[in-house]
Formats: C-alpha cells, structure tokens, sequence
C-alpha cells in the first residue's frame, strides 16, 4: 500500500507538501495540489482515517446504528440523513450488531445516530459521558450530549385503536414487537389502555417487527374471527404484511371486510399490499433528516435537542371505514 512518503518521493515535494494538499490546504499552490492529487491516484493511495482521526480529533464520519436496514423503512430513514450530512461534508457509515459498538470508544467516527436495540441505555450514557455526540430515535436518554429525536407514538397508537372501536369490532388483537423495544412499549400501552376505556377486549401478542410473527399469528387471528369481529394492531407494517401472508391460506377470507388491520410505519411495501394497508404514518426521510439536524448542531457546539415527529392515520383498504 502506497504511503503519503511514497507519492512525495514520486512528486519531488516534501512530506509536509504532500500532507497539506491532501487535506485540502491553501498553504500548496493548485497546480502542485493538483499534480500531488494525481500522483495519489496513480498509487492507488487510501489515507489511514485511524491516524488522521487521532491527530484531528475528527473524522467527518457519523455512524447510524441500526438494529436492521432490509426494507423502504430504513432506506428512507438513511436518505434524509445522508442528505442533511453531504451538505455539511459528513460522510456516513451504517453499522449493526453489537460489535460494531466499538466505533465509539474507538473514536473512528464524531457521533452517532442511533436506533439500535442492541445498545443498552447504560452503554449510550457512558459514551455520552466520556464525550461522544449521540442522536436517539428508539429510546428517552437524558444527557448534555443525548439528543432525543422520537415519533409520536402515543398520538399513533391512539388514533389506530380508535379507528378499530369505531368501526365496530368486539375484540383488539395488538402483536407487539420486540421486547426491548422502547416504542413497542409505547404503543402497546397507549393501546391497551385506550381499549381499556372503551370496555374493548383487549389481547396482545408477542412479536419481533419481523414478517415471521404475523405469518406464525395468522392462523390463532383467523380462529379469533369465527365468533367474533377482530381488529388487530401491528406495531409495525412487517408484522401486519405478514398477517396478509398468512390469511392466503384461507380461502374466500377478505381483509378488510372479514378482518380489519391496521400498521405503523406507512413503508412502501405496505401501501403496495392488496388492499392497501392502513397504517400509522411517519415520515421516515423527515424523521432523519431531524436527526442530523440535532446531531450537527451538537458539533456546533448547540445544546442538545428533544423533538417529536408528528403521526396521523393514513387510511387504506385494510379497514372498513376506507372501503
């Protein structure tokens, strides 16, 4: 692997020469910055971010933590923050898996967006104690360095049971997600206890906001629906788009008419489904880009932010009052 004394030997300037105009300083003529460029390219050379990183204690890389990234869901979230970032001249790195905690106390990267299960609340805090910048969006962390940037869950989960009570049925099946998810918490509380004040029998379900779980329910639901007129609550599209896997085996069994479901997440995969689901919307790129916002302006030096992104209802064919 070619060194920055490699292309100074080959480009007959100093190491300091070669260094500066790596880094892009007006301290090298343009003409000697571009011929040194060049040179680099030609040798194929890769800058040691480790060293450079120790030396400016900063690395221009923010890392988004992601417990998972398959689906339009995190695509969209990674867009909105990719966006907000390139404009600063942040690069971004998507990281999973407990492993890959150690970017942090590592310090490769100059903060992190986070919405990851795998991370304790205890883990976030040290960091945040030993100096690290960190965005939130799975959890409430009260921190100089923790921004909490959240969804409305309460607001959403509230709106989804009401839609349910008010197209008549006599039973609310809620499948959860994981849990040590903090917004499955949320939601399937607000749930229950919205189904409580209306004398509805209220069920929950264990989950994993997987497309298995609604698959593995759907046979259990589909008894349910026999005697009674269900409602069910996923606490997220995959798990409702599983349910729809599922009731296929069934024949002349209509969602919608014979069972009403609604999501949350309003991903891309969802409104696709027949019939279209209905779901609790969000904007994913919006919720990103907030958290990129919040992150930037801790570098900036600004005091941590908590804000909420708004939810509403987004109705589709998977309930009745939309057919």
């Amino acid at each position: 692997m070619a060194s920055i004394k490699d292309i100074a030997k080959k480009a007959g300037v100093s190491v300091t020469a070669v260094s500066y105009a790596l880094n892009g300083s007006k301290k090298v003529s343009e003409a000697t910055r571009a011929r040194i460029m060049a040179i680099a390219e030609e040798l194929e050379y890769t800058p040691n971010l480790v060293g450079r990183s120790l030396q400016k204690q900063q690395t221009n890389i923010v890392a988004v933590f992601l417990t998972d990234y398959v689906g339009s869901f995190y695509g969209r979230l990674l867009a909105g923050i990719k966006e907000k970032l390139e404009v600063e001249g942040y690069e971004l790195i998507v990281c999973s898996g407990s492993k890959a905690h150690a970017f942090l106390p590592q310090k490769l990267v100059d903060g992190a967006i986070i919405l990851d299960s795998t991370f304790s609340g205890k883990e976030l805090l040290k960091y945040a104690d030993a100096g690290h910048k960190l965005v939130v969006l799975d959890r409430e962390l009260e921190h100089e360095n923790i921004s909490n940037i959240l969804v409305d869950n309460e607001f959403g989960a509230t709106a989804a049971i009401e839609e349910l009570i008010e197209n008549n049925v006599d039973k609310i099946i809620v499948i959860e997600g994981p849990k040590s998810s903090f917004s499955s918490k949320i939601r399937r509380d607000v749930a229950a206890n919205t189904a409580a004040a209306h004398q509805i029998e209220f069920e929950v379900l264990p989950g994993d906001y997987t497309l298995n779980a609604g698959i593995e329910h759907s046979e259990y639901i589909y008894q349910q629906t026999k005697n009674k007129k269900v409602g069910v609550f996923c606490l997220n599209d995959n798990m409702a788009l599983g349910l729809y896997l599922g009731f296929k085996d069934y024949k002349d069994f209509v969602i919608g008419e014979d069972i009403q479901i609604i999501g949350f997440d309003a991903t891309l995969e969802g409104q696709l489904a027949y019939p279209p689901l209905s779901t609790i919307y969000f904007s994913q790129s919006e919720w990103g880009a907030m958290a990129a916002e919040a992150l930037l302006s801790m570098f900036d030096g600004q005091a941590c932010e908590h804000r909420t992104l708004a939810t509403r209802l987004l109705l589709g064919g998977s309930t009745q009052n939309s057919i």
